[in-house]
């Protein structure tokens, strides 16, 4: 199994930050029920504002495979068009589990 983990830091002021980075959360924890490759996702807000992360992602997956295919998954690419203009930078690891 592959563990998917994924942090995003985004553009604006705080207020707005946290208003897309919701929009982005709830569309995530709904691809479990619609990408059947992914097999779990756990969707975090950084409460701690010293830090420079707003929001991290962990996902579940059988395999590489399955994580390319979650995220070339339609489901998956209209939850990223949601933070598309507020990205400013994404750090990822998959690691075996």
């Amino acid at each position: 199994m592959i563990k998917h983990v994924v942090t995003f830091k985004f553009k604006g002021e705080a207020e707005e930050k946290t208003k897309i980075a919701k929009k982005f959360k709830e569309a995530l924890e709904e691809l479990p029920g619609q990408i059947p490759q992914l097999k779990s996702i756990e969707v975090g807000l950084n409460v701690n504002k010293n830090e420079s992360w707003d929001l991290v992602l962990t996902a579940i997956a059988d395999s590489l495979e399955d994580v390319a295919a979650y995220s070339a998954h339609p489901a998956h690419q209209a939850a990223v068009a949601i933070i598309a203009p507020y990205k400013l930078d994404r750090a990822c690891v998959d690691y075996k589990i």
